[in-house]
């Protein structure tokens, strides 16, 4: 016992030894710096660094894309881009089946292998009709007052055509006298109203400008699209006051009339109107007197 408390003395003793740990010059033996270090503060701070640096990697490699190239580990992509292919597959799988039904059902056709059912077609007939008898077929008056607030919107619509249906109405571009009238025939497809250099000319309709430029036969054109399908032309402009791209509301100026442009032969607006691609008469919708 007592010889076993000495050894236990002893290893206190010298884990509690305390050493100089000199760090000096080699050429002036001059002391540069000095530590005083016992066994164990030195096997304290080799625990603690070793410990600091098991959890530093195992941070850096858990939180960070090195953890791809431990095996075990898989990146997100690859687990998203399998998930994607799980799905492709099963898609994939399910048209295969229908496919092979279909080429089975095409399979015992070409065979002959498709037995003849007989259908008593009086019966059916027969069910047909009761069915139909069960059914009532006579309009109720919700569907009464509907039929009949639709029918007076169709009898006061103004711009109901055959061809072309325009459910609002325009803005006269400008007053006036119109000088040459739309011709389908002659390919004129517009209305030339006579009016004085500098006429404001405004918009017809809401809509986008999707053409504001000079050109050598017309002048200054202007082009908006409107709804419906709608697209309303004013050629021979003095100047623009708008720009492409600009929205503008109905009867607000765009330009200023004028007469440009070789086919011009004096001051007045050449006016056309578009449906779907298609010329219209823009008397037909608009008074310019």
């Amino acid at each position: 016992m007592a010889e076993s408390k000495k050894n236990q003395k002893k290893f206190k003793k010298k884990l509690l030894h305390k050493y100089r740990l000199v760090i000096l010059n080699e050429d002036t033996f001059e002391e540069r710096l000095s530590f005083k270090l016992t066994r164990l503060n030195v096997f304290v701070l080799m625990s603690l660094t070793s410990i600091l640096l098991i959890t530093a990697t195992t941070l850096l490699i858990a939180f960070t894309s090195l953890r791809e190239y431990i095996p075990g580990y898989s990146s997100t992509a690859l687990k998203k881009q399998a998930v994607e292919l799980n799905y492709k597959t099963d898609s994939l799988q399910q048209l295969i089946a229908v496919n092979e039904r279909y080429y089975s059902s095409i399979k015992k056709v070409l065979h002959g292998e498709i037995s003849s059912v007989d259908f008593n077609r009086d019966s059916i007939i027969e069910e047909a009709k009761q069915f139909a008898a069960q059914i009532d077929l006579r309009p109720s008056k919700e569907d009464s007052l509907l039929r009949e607030k639709v029918a007076k919107e169709d009898k006061f619509n103004l711009f109901e055509k055959a061809t072309s249906k325009i459910n609002f109405v325009l803005f006269p571009p400008v007053n006036g006298t119109i000088s040459e009238a739309y011709n389908f025939e002659e390919k004129h497809y517009a209305v030339d109203i006579i009016v004085e250099s500098n006429t404001p000319v405004k918009a017809t309709a809401d809509g986008t400008i999707i053409f504001a430029e000079w050109t050598v036969e017309t002048g200054n054109v202007i082009i908006i699209e409107h709804s419906n399908g709608l697209i309303s032309v004013y050629k021979h402009n003095a100047s623009l006051t708008k720009s492409q791209g600009e929205l503008v509301k109905s009867g607000e100026v765009i330009a200023t009339s004028g007469n440009t442009g070789e086919l011009s032969s004096g001051p007045h607006l050449h006016f056309e109107l578009w449906k779907d691609g298609y010329p219209i008469n823009p008397t037909n919708f608009i008074d310019f007197n």
